[in-house]
Parts: structure tokens; sequence; C-alpha cells
């Protein structure tokens, strides 16, 4: 019986340095995203004001302000949505940088802030022309 107890004990001895040399060390996650490999480009400002291009309707208020200027009441007519959604649209535009305002009275004039963004728009729908047939 004593030697049952001692073989058990000798088991239960080596268990630890057997799981022990099965453990794979620790993997260290950065605290950070990873960053970039191209020096000299903030990715992350890019990533922001594509995102605030991500959306159909916001495209359409491009369009129209890269025609003219308009206020909230002329986006709502023309593309049919209620106030408060072109509203958040504009948002989220001016929050990107992409949408400037001036004051007129009572009411706001939307333009875009640079016409680059137009361009870019222009660009896209060059690109989405192009690949059409290749999928």
């Amino acid at each position: 019986m004593k030697r049952e107890a001692s073989a058990r004990t000798h088991l239960r001895a080596r268990r630890p340095v057997a799981e022990a040399a099965v453990e794979q060390p620790a993997v260290e996650h950065p605290q950070q995203p990873c960053t970039p490999p191209v020096v000299g480009h903030d990715h992350t400002a890019v990533a922001r004001l594509l995102h605030a291009l991500a959306e159909p309707h916001r495209l359409s208020v491009v369009h129209l302000l890269a025609v003219a200027e308009h206020r909230v009441v002329d986006l709502t007519r023309e593309l049919g949505l209620a106030q408060s959604t072109v509203s958040a649209h504009l948002a989220t535009l001016r929050d990107a940088g992409l949408v400037e305002t001036r004051r007129e009275g009572r009411s706001s004039w939307y333009r875009l802030a640079r016409p680059e963004v137009a361009h870019i728009l222009a660009d896209a729908e060059r690109i989405v022309d192009a690949t059409r047939g290749t999928r």
C-alpha cells in the first residue's frame, strides 16, 4: 500500500513538470493598433474621411454641394429625406472636415470645404465604372 501511495505522489510530482514543458509562451498584444508601414501618411485620418463618405445619401449630398451651396431645406427637397436625416448627414460630413457652413440671416448654407472632395467622389465613380465588367 505504501508503494501505491508513493507511486501516486511520484506521478503528481511529475505532472506539473510535464505541463510546464508544453506551455506556450505568453503572446503579448500591443496596447495600440498596428501602425501603418508607410511613414508620413495618416491612414487613420484617411479612414475617417472615407467612412464619412461611405453612405449613399451622404454621397448624394456631396454631389449636390459640388454644384452649389444648399440649405438643409433645399437638400431635404432634392433628396426626399427627412430634415433630421439630412442634418445628421451634414453633421457627419462637417465633423470629417468635408463640409463648411455659412450663416445668412436665419439660414445656414452648406458647401464643400474643399473642391478635392468632389474629385474623390468622381475618382471613385470612375473606378466603379472600370471594375464593373471585371467582377
